[in-house]
């Protein structure tokens, strides 16, 4: 290590950003994705597209269920919102989970202006990306947050003497010098650290508070012995002709009117004890330091007889104190489930910051030792090492992500576990794409997958018209900006690629990164 304080944080940040810098690209990108899971979800499932928005898709819902599950225990009905404009309808048997398991819902979903039953494909969907940006895949579920959590500390650490060592760093934010090699990385490097620092700090930190009880289990489970789990309730049978509920629209209108924002579920509960109640869920939830459990929807609740439509319970927020409303804080700014879709859009390009930080300074470290050992003439095993990893770790994981768009549309729909085939496509094409960088000079190999993965984004609106119901010009002429945003989306990151692909091909050597370039030009030897 170096002596000076300054000296011996830039030897930390360096180290710290090097070691886990692939692990922390793949929880940035499937993180950032992920804000938009939801999205991604609805786009992979083009059986639901074209399904338009009723006057009454709470009243379309409750008549489906009744006559598709009319002596369902429990109806729960999701309603068209801003992410999806999809009816989502579930039910559970009567007796399921009383024998002290877990019911399992029966799920359906239905066009929300025609009532008519949809049958989307099978997919894991974004919620891949989102299980994979913080409990990665195939490992134990301790064990791979214990890795996460490990890395969302270098992180941390890496962002702290980051800011310690470069005294400039505010000044070099408004410095970007293109086609300098070395000092270009650099400079994007510094402009995108600096760009979301606060957004860096916070969604680090916060993923470190959420991972507490992983990385510190005694002092989030305390010592004490755990209550018991309440038995579950005896079976009663259900009666003979169920009562009619309540007209559903006038009990819709009061918490809306009482929360300033839509309802976004209905829970009918108690219908095996023939004493329906309708329960009202908001949209999302309306406060940053109250928790809204597992789901997206808020803690405030309104509960009404089913039979005649009377106000038994209001939930409101529950009281809490100063460090359980700061931890729930932290954790709703990290999920970001509270937020509208411009506030998300904005934790998105916040979160591409913090990516393409990350993937810049894993090239960064490259350029600067392969400049340091071009006069030499010879280059470290570890240095070419690093920069095969950066090729599968970068290029390798975008081609992988847009890969998995494409095997979602390909693998045809009736495929049995679906799912997994769509999983094994992303992590097939990722290992291809890391044996490519390591079989191949990296500069060919940089520009081959930008290259690749810029055909992949920019053909997804072409792949979604030939294989869905609904093309990118009828989405936008529909109104359905769900499904145009994810392709509009995708042809400007496919841009993106294209131009960093035709900039490796025709950007010769330069001063700064001359050696970089003659290491990839030389880097299959040895």
């Amino acid at each position: 290590m170096k002596k000076g304080f300054r000296q011996s944080m830039a030897w930390l940040h360096t180290w710290t950003g090097l070691l886990l810098g692939w692990l922390l690209f793949a929880i940035f990108l499937t993180g950032t994705v992920a804000y938009f899971r939801s999205e991604l979800t609805y786009w992979m499932r083009p059986e639901l597209h074209g399904s338009g928005a009723g006057p009454d898709p709470a009243g379309q819902a409750l008549a489906q269920l009744a006559e598709i599950a009319p002596q369902a225990a429990s109806w729960a009905v999701t309603l068209p919102d801003e992410r999806s404009p999809v009816l989502a309808l579930s039910w559970t048997d009567p007796g399921a989970g009383q024998a002290g398991g877990r019911a399992v819902a029966n799920v359906a979903h239905i066009d929300a202006a025609t009532g008519a039953l949809l049958h989307p494909r099978e997919t894991a969907g974004g919620n891949f990306l989102y299980r994979f940006h913080f409990e990665l895949y195939g490992l134990h579920r301790t064990v791979a947050r214990w890795i996460v959590g490990i890395a969302t500390m270098a992180m941390f650490v890496a962002i702290i003497s980051g800011v310690i060592t470069h005294k400039k760093i505010f000044k070099e934010f408004f410095t970007f010098r293109p086609r300098k090699g070395q000092r270009s990385w650099l400079d994007m490097h510094n402009m995108t650290g600096v760009l979301a620092l606060p957004y860096h700090v916070m969604i680090t930190f916060s993923g470190l508070v959420l991972f507490a009880a992983t990385l510190m289990p005694l002092v989030a489970q305390g010592l004490g012995p755990r209550a018991p789990r309440p038995a579950a309730e005896a079976s009663v049978a259900f009666p003979p002709a169920p009562p009619p509920l309540a007209s559903i629209a006038p009990l819709i209108a009061r918490p809306e009117a009482a929360w300033s924002m839509l309802v976004g579920r209905i829970l009918i509960e108690k219908r095996d004890l023939g004493t329906p109640e309708i329960v009202l869920v908001p949209q999302r939830n309306s406060v940053v330091t109250v928790h809204g459990g597992s789901g997206s929807n808020g803690v405030e609740r309104m509960r009404f007889d089913g039979r005649d439509g009377r106000l038994i319970e209001a939930t409101g927020r529950p009281a809490a104190s100063a460090v359980t409303r700061f931890g729930n804080a932290l954790g709703s700014l990290h999920r970001a489930r509270f937020a509208d879709t411009g506030l998300r859009w904005l934790f998105f390009v916040a979160g591409l910051a913090g990516t393409v930080m990350t993937g810049s300074g894993l090239l960064l470290w490259v350029s600067k030792r392969a400049a340091k050992h071009a006069r030499a003439d010879r280059y470290p095993f570890g240095l070419r090492l690093v920069q095969r990893l950066n090729v599968g770790g970068i290029a390798g994981l975008a081609l992988a992500t847009a890969g998995y768009l494409w095997a979602n549309r390909l693998i045809p729909a009736q495929l049995p576990d679906r799912p997994q085939a769509e999983i094994a496509a992303f992590f097939s094409i990722w290992l291809l794409a890391t044996l490519w960088g390591f079989l191949r000079p990296p500069q060919e190999s940089w520009g081959a997958q930008l290259g690749l993965t810029a055909a992949l984004l920019l053909g997804l609106p072409l792949l979604g018209a030939a294989t869905g119901p609904v093309s990118l010009p009828q989405a936008i002429w529909q109104g359905d900006w769900v499904l145009a945003s994810v392709e509009l989306t995708a042809l400007f990151c496919g841009l993106l690629c294209a131009i960093a692909a035709l900039q490796l091909r025709s950007d010769p050597c330069r001063k700064a990164g001359s050696g970089a370039i003659r290491l990839a030009k030389t880097g299959a030897e040895g």
